[in-house]
């Protein structure tokens, strides 16, 4: 590799952690990685430790009085995962809930697709999002779900309150039970032809629209 200041500053990094650091042929990097797009350094890093609910509760109440949190029902893309919790990370949610079954896990690939922002990010990951539902209603989060089909237009709702934004999947959406526990349901307005957006997309917009009305 070219002696670049990124790899410079890694290095320093590596040296100042006590980080063991080992040069070898690009090749062996490829077989590691099994991709030629790891940029010239991979890291061996212990299996990623998700949160328990209550503890995400937790710090997310602790940290503020009306925090935001992201709860996931089947966006099983990885790419959809990691760009959401790019604009998650970006626009201070405190933690993203996903379900064990219908879920990925945050894999190296959606740590890519994220920028490295899911480094950075809470996750806790659920056997039943429905129960989680009402655990957090029990801790005065306000539920509220992005579906087509809801009443109210995403500009229309007060999001200044303890807060959990369910975003379902582009097919399927929120399953029911999970939208019958919901507080409020949400839509974007669509004008075109298509009838939906791209899950991450949609999340992002509401998240930002939160952020909006607390500035």
């Amino acid at each position: 590799m070219r002696d670049e200041p990124r790899l410079r500053t890694l290095r320093e990094l590596a040296r100042t952690t006590k980080v063991p650091v080992e040069e070898v042929e690009r090749e062996q990097l490829d077989d590691i990685a099994h991709t030629e797009a790891h940029q010239g350094v991979v890291a061996y890093v212990t299996k990623r430790q998700y949160w328990e609910l209550d503890q995400l509760m937790d710090a997310a109440l602790a940290e503020s009085p009306n925090p935001i949190l992201l709860m996931l029902d089947s966006v099983q893309d990885p790419q959809n995962l990691g760009t959401i919790s790019r604009t998650a990370e970006a626009t201070g949610v405190a933690g993203i809930i996903t379900s064990h079954n219908r879920s990925p896990e945050v894999t190296p690939s959606v740590v890519k697709a994220s920028a490295g922002a899911a480094e950075h990010l809470r996750y806790a990951r659920v056997a039943n999002l429905a129960q989680a539902a009402d655990t957090l209603k029990g801790k005065g989060f306000w539920l509220v779900g992005l579906a087509g089909d809801a009443t109210t237009d995403y500009t229309a709702f007060d999001y200044r309150r303890p807060l959990v934004l369910i975003v379902g999947s582009e097919g399927e959406g929120i399953h029911q039970l999970l939208r019958k526990k919901s507080d409020a349901m949400v839509r974007i307005p669509m004008s075109g032809r298509v009838g939906s957006l791209n899950a991450a997309v949609a999340g992002s917009i509401l998240l930002y629209e939160v952020l909006r009305q607390r500035r």
